[in-house]
C-alpha cells in the first residue's frame, strides 16, 4: 500500500501528545493512510514509582541503555502502554473525528519478536549475564492486520508489548518496533517525534540540529549516545527494510508532524561508504 505515514509519539514527558493527534487527524482527512506508534518512557517510570516496582537499566558492553523487564515491570510496561498511554492518544484522536484503533503487539499476533536468552551487561564495571530479561526484537509484523484497518478507514495506534515465540510478551524497543511496522508496510514515510529538535550536532544546543545525518548500512552509529543512537538505529533498519524517507523531529511544538514534513527535522539516509562493525 503506497502512500502510507508511520509516525512515532515519542514517550518522553515533553512530546505533547494532542499536538500530534492533531496533525494524524489533518493527515487523515487529506486522505492520507497514517498508523500512529508510541511508546511511554515518562508513563512507564510514573506507575512503576505509584506501585512500588523497582526501576533499572541495562547498559551493553557498548554503552547502549535498555530497560531492565524482569516479571514487575514487564506489567508495569503492559500496563502503561495499553491503560494509560494507548487510551490518551486514541481518545485525542476520536475528539478530531478520527475513529482510532488500539492495539499492542499481542493483538491477533500483530508483532512476533525473538526472545533474548541472555544479555550481556555491564554492571559494576563487570561483564555480567541477564537472564531473567523480558526482552526481544521484533521479527515479524502481521502487515494484513494493519492494512485491513487502513482500508476500513481506521487509524491504528500500535505499541509494544510483542508476542515471543514462546507464546508470551517481551517488551521491546519501541522505535525499531515501529520501524519494523513501516518497513512492514511498505511505509513512505516514518516519522519519530521525540523530545529534541532532531539529531544534535552539540546536545548541548538545541539549534544544533543536523539536516541530513547519514547513518552507517551495516553498524551502529559511534558519535551518539543515549536514546538518540537507538533511534538512529531504527531508522536504518526502517530504511534497509525499503521506507523511503525517516525523519527525527521534535515533538514538543505543535503541528510537529507537519513540521517535519516541512523540513524542520533531521533526514536520515543511509551511508554506504561507513560500515562500522555492528554492535546495537
Amino acid at each position: 500500500m503506497a502512500g502510507i505515514t508511520v509516525i512515532k509519539c515519542g514517550g518522553h514527558e515533553a512530546v505533547d501528545p494532542g499536538a500530534v493527534c492533531a496533525d494524524v487527524a489533518e493527515l487523515y482527512r487529506q486522505g492520507r493512510d497514517v498508523v500512529l506508534g508510541h511508546g511511554g518512557s515518562a508513563d512507564i517510570e510514573s506507575l512503576a514509582e505509584r506501585l512500588g516496582v523497582r526501576r533499572r537499566r541495562l547498559v551493553s558492553p557498548d554503552g547502549v541503555s535498555a530497560r531492565y523487564t524482569d516479571d514487575a515491570m514487564l506489567e508495569v510496561v503492559t500496563l502503561a502502554l495499553a491503560g494509560r498511554v494507548k487510551p490518551r492518544l486514541v481518545t485525542a484522536l476520536a475528539a478530531h473525528g478520527v475513529p482510532g484503533v488500539g492495539l499492542t503487539g499481542l493483538d491477533g499476533g500483530l508483532l512476533r519478536a525473538r526472545r533474548k536468552a541472555v544479555h550481556r551487561a555491564v554492571v559494576d564495571g563487570r561483564r555480567v549475564l541477564v537472564r531473567d530479561d523480558h526482552s526481544g526484537r521484533v521479527n515479524a509484523v502481521r502487515a494484513d492486520l494493519l492494512t485491513g484497518l487502513l482500508d476500513a478507514g481506521l487509524v491504528p495506534v500500535v505499541s509494544p508489548p510483542a508476542l515471543a515465540e514462546d507464546g508470551t510478551p517481551v517488551n521491546t524497543d519501541a522505535d525499531r518496533a515501529l520501524a519494523a511496522v513501516a518497513a512492514a508496510l511498505g511505509a513512505e514515510t516514518l516519522i519519530m517525534l521525540t523530545g529534541a529538535p532532531g539529531v544534535l550536532a552539540d546536545v548541548s544546543d538545541e539549534r544544533s540540529v543536523v539536516p541530513v545525518y547519514r547513518v552507517p548500512a551495516t553498524g551502529a552509529p559511534s558519535d551518539v549516545s543515549g536514546g538518540m543512537r537507538l533511534k538512529l538505529v531504527a531508522a536504518r533498519e526502517a530504511l534497509l527494510g525499503g521506507v523511503t524517507r525517516v525523519l527525527i523531529a521534535d515533538g514538543r511544538c505543535a503541528n510537529p508532524a507537519a513540521r517535519a514534513l516541512s523540513g524542520e527535522a533531521t533526514r536520515i539516509e543511509l551511508d554506504e561508504d561507513n560500515t562500522e562493525e555492528m554492535t546495537a
